[in-house]
């Protein structure tokens, strides 16, 4: 996990994929912790889960990650990944218009996912505070979300027939990608920053931007490939973080023994959690956390066997 940052820095992880701000359990039984204080048996809210850890221990930074799913972001790429599939070249059915889709993206839904997400905060916030902090004593760092897919110019596989999707994994006509890229995580992140600036009231919430931090290392982006195509041999070579992608491909099938799961589509893999994980370490800045834009700083890795990423 990016949390785990090393050095002899104690860490802990509460985040949950699939995870909203208010505590829910799926259709099909998992249960989904939320920024909140919930409690039943053994189930607990990640901000219950804080701050009993937080009673224990000297906690200084938390990341914060939240709200992507909130605007139902993975349903969202279903619907362009289907419209992409069920429709020729010649006449595209593009997702940006569906009324499922657009819905998400109104001034009045926006404005409350807002308020979610600053609720999200505020209850970090008030799980410090329980567990004894001023908020001198911790900072929270919010996380934007990096852009997965390029560009509809920037595709290294062209529209035509399927091969988007079936071989890349990235089946998005160009133009519903240049509107996920210039729309939704436009304003989704913009929800995520606003958000954090409203519960800002003490000066402790600090914002990483990362909106830009896999570029050039995007699914399916010109300039990268699949590993199987960069002749490496294995995906943890040194190399392969400059030769490929630092995205899951979007999976519309779980395989069932693993190691694939139709909800980590489009989330960073391997080396996209690397990156992220340099980010947070600078954010961390030796004990004296920061916000910032994270961007990609060159080829190669750090000492750390992480690609090379800059906090600015």
């Amino acid at each position: 996990a990016e949390i785990h940052i090393g050095g002899g820095i104690n860490s802990l992880n509460l985040a949950c994929s699939g995870a909203k701000v208010n505590t829910f359990t799926t259709s099909d039984g998992y249960f989904k912790p939320g920024i909140d204080f919930y409690q039943s048996g053994s189930n607990k809210g990640q901000a219950r889960m804080l701050q009993e850890f937080a009673g224990t221990h000297n906690v200084k930074m938390i990341m914060l990650s939240i709200g992507g799913n909130d605007f139902n972001f993975a349903d969202i790429v279903q619907a362009c990944v289907v419209d992409f599939l069920t429709s020729p070249s010649w006449w595209k059915n593009y997702c940006y218009d569906d009324s499922s889709v657009k819905s998400n993206f109104t001034t009045t839904n926006v404005n409350a996912k807002t308020a979610l997400i600053t609720t999200a905060v505020n209850n970090v916030k008030t799980a410090m505070a329980n567990a004894g902090y001023s908020t001198s004593q911790y900072t929270i760092v919010m996380q934007t979300y990096p852009s997965p897919i390029p560009n509809g110019s920037g595709f290294r596989y062209s529209e035509s027939g399927y091969t988007r999707q079936s071989t890349g994994g990235c089946g998005f006509w160009n133009r519903d990608a240049d509107w996920a890229n210039n729309t939704a995580m436009v304003k989704i992140n913009g929800a995520v920053v606003n958000a954090a600036n409203a519960a800002n009231t003490s000066g402790n919430v600090k914002v990483m931007r990362l909106d830009g931090a896999f570029n050039g290392r995007r699914l399916c982006e010109s300039g990268v490939n699949l590993m199987e195509n960069t002749g490496l041999g294995n995906w943890t070579n040194a190399n392969a973080v400059n030769a490929t992608e630092w995205v899951a491909q979007i999976r519309t099938v779980s395989t069932i023994f693993g190691p694939y799961y139709v909800q980590e589509s489009i989330h960073p893999n391997w080396w996209g959690e690397k990156a992220i994980r340099n980010c947070v370490r600078q954010a961390w800045n030796g004990g004296s956390p920061r916000g910032g834009t994270c961007t990609r700083s060159g080829n190669g890795l750090n000492a750390n066997g992480e690609p090379n990423m800059t906090l600015t």
